[in-house]
């Protein structure tokens, strides 16, 4: 799964992938983002059909969603499952985007012996996987439009899709993000593209798995942490 991830800067952002902006709104860099943040996604503009910035809820909410409480536990869409699943599989045909990223996070249960009495206690040691060269790079995502009862105001919210771990981060988690090359973008965010097999081919085919990982301070649990000292090199207990 992917609970925590660091998303860069408007400026990066456009460097990156020469891409304009859905409205003025910045987007700082943010260390430690959090399920139910406002996060940038990448997605086609339906007039130029070029890629651009948007902000997004972190946590879908499908366009047809009526509860006056907003679904829980859909920041991560599995691959396997959801061009099948009706929580995803809408978006999955018609609404895929790209979220950008410059790592995330993934815990791994350790054990470590306690100072005071020596009892072996476990916990979990937080890591950060991210590219070698530290460029950024983009999630596979999905996203959706909801209008809530009586409202004006449409929310657009975006999941990330995830997929059994490859390379280097299975040696942290059973799971991943998928992670797509610059060459899938256009026919990743293609609106045109409606076959749910093909969405699934691409991520077969095009899924990245060349990460570096390392140990990260504790100080990543908590939400109100949030500087950039979060992932910086830490020693295991």
């Amino acid at each position: 799964m992917c609970g925590r991830y660091v998303h860069p800067d408007d400026a990066a952002m456009e460097r990156a992938w020469h891409v304009g902006r859905d409205n003025s709104n910045p987007f700082a860099r943010q260390f430690n983002v959090l399920p139910t943040s406002i996060v940038p996604l990448l997605r086609r503009d339906p007039e130029s059909g070029k890629l651009a910035l948007a902000g997004a809820r972190w946590g879908l909410i499908p366009h047809w969603w009526k509860d006056a409480m907003l679904p829980k536990f859909t920041i991560n869409a599995r691959a396997e499952e959801a061009a099948g699943k009706p929580m995803w599989r809408h978006a999955w045909r018609h609404a895929r985007c790209l979220i950008p990223a410059e790592g995330w996070y993934e815990w791994r249960e350790l054990e470590r012996v306690s100072r005071e009495t020596g009892e072996v206690k476990k916990y979990k040691q937080p890591y950060y996987i991210h590219r070698s060269d530290e460029h950024p790079f983009c999630f596979a995502g999905l996203m959706a439009l909801w209008q809530k009862s009586g409202s004006d105001d449409m929310t657009l919210s975006c999941a990330i899709i995830t997929k059994p771990a490859a390379g280097p981060a299975t040696e942290v988690h059973d799971r991943m993000p998928v992670v797509l090359p610059e060459q899938a973008f256009e026919e990743w965010s293609d609106p045109a593209l409606t076959d749910a097999a093909r969405v699934q081919s691409i991520i077969a085919e095009c899924a990245q798995s060349d990460f570096a990982f390392h140990a990260v301070s504790t100080k990543v649990n908590s939400s109100r942490n949030a500087g950039p000292d979060l992932i910086e090199p830490a020693e295991v207990a």
